[in-house]
């Protein structure tokens, strides 16, 4: 079977390109490796979303893939190993099997970027975790750390506090750099407090689990810190590995997407964040998927 267009990636980007491809009476499928909707299903609330006021990132992301099932857009749920090009038809290998298509939109999206200090892998998911939304609660009542300073560390450092004892946030700069609302409401808490220009030096633990951290500061002062939690907030990996040989990204792993959100490759797209752009947000990825697939829909009507 020969689609018109296969998208990578089930988030906000992916899910409106699918739905204008669908609209569109586009041969169309989805893939995504995991749950769809991409980082929302991570975020506790989103209130910067035109239209939605404030929701759970998940409930979001529910009601975009839940529009997508509705007009029929197919979903394949496996991982994409390898996209390779045969002339003008594109090949998109999984573990099971190659799939053949016209046309691609990568929106495969980002992947939290780990610290890589000592013990960080002995403890990832038992007591080290990138989500705040699908492991907080595991800490209520106990004390935790945020590392990060910019909006995501800054909002989810708010929502732990909201059920934790404790919070400390670690950041590496002088101040913090999330948006000055977000800011305003951690300060409000009582049970937060700080530490700036300080990195992670070591985790602690046992074979129960973590139970806490070393910082250095800028002089090189060491603090131990204890805590039975520590979320991860450092910035962002793109998922890109199944297209590195297409010469489409940039040295960070970006993939290069003009206005129309085509790559240097005739017949692959690029939207979401995973794409160089200035801002990463649910509002620019479907703007992003919406462009992806009405240029992706130009070429496929030129298609030979």
């Amino acid at each position: 079977m020969l689609y018109d267009l296969l998208i990578i990636g089930a988030g906000p980007a992916g899910i409106t390109a699918g739905i204008y491809a669908q609209r569109a009476n586009l041969k169309v499928a989805m893939f995504e490796k995991g749950a769809p909707g991409g980082q929302l299903v991570n975020t506790n609330e989103i209130e910067n979303y035109t239209g939605s006021k404030k929701m759970a990132g998940y409930e979001l992301a529910t009601m975009m893939i839940d529009h997508a099932y509705d007009i029929g857009v197919e979903v394949i749920y496996e991982e994409i190993t390898k996209v390779e090009l045969d002339g003008n038809i594109k090949k998109v290998t999984t573990d099971n099997q190659t799939y053949e298509t016209k046309a691609i939109i990568v929106a495969s999206g980002t992947v939290p970027r780990r610290l890589g200090v000592e013990n960080e892998d002995q403890f990832a998911m038992n007591g080290i975790s990138w989500c705040a939304i699908c492991d907080g609660p595991l800490y209520k009542g106990k004390k935790v750390i945020v590392v990060g300073g910019g909006n995501s560390a800054v909002e989810e450092a708010s929502y732990l506090a909201s059920f934790t004892t404790h919070v400390t946030v670690v950041q590496n700069l002088e101040d913090l750099t999330a948006d000055k609302k977000s800011q305003d409401i951690l300060r409000k808490f009582k049970n937060v407090d700080f530490r700036y220009s300080s990195l992670v030096k070591k985790f602690l633990g046992d074979e129960k689990g973590l139970t806490g951290v070393i910082i250095t500061d800028k002089d090189g002062n060491e603090e131990k810190i204890e805590a039975d939690g520590v979320f991860e907030y450092v910035g962002l990996i793109p998922v890109t590995e199944m297209v590195k040989d297409l010469g489409i990204t940039n040295d960070y792993g970006y993939i290069v997407a003009n206005e129309k959100m085509e790559t240097k490759v005739p017949g692959v797209y690029a939207a979401g964040d995973v794409i160089v752009k200035q801002i990463r947000q649910v509002v620019t990825a479907t703007g992003d998927g919406a462009v992806a697939a009405q240029n992706a829909l130009k070429y496929i009507e030129s298609w030979e």
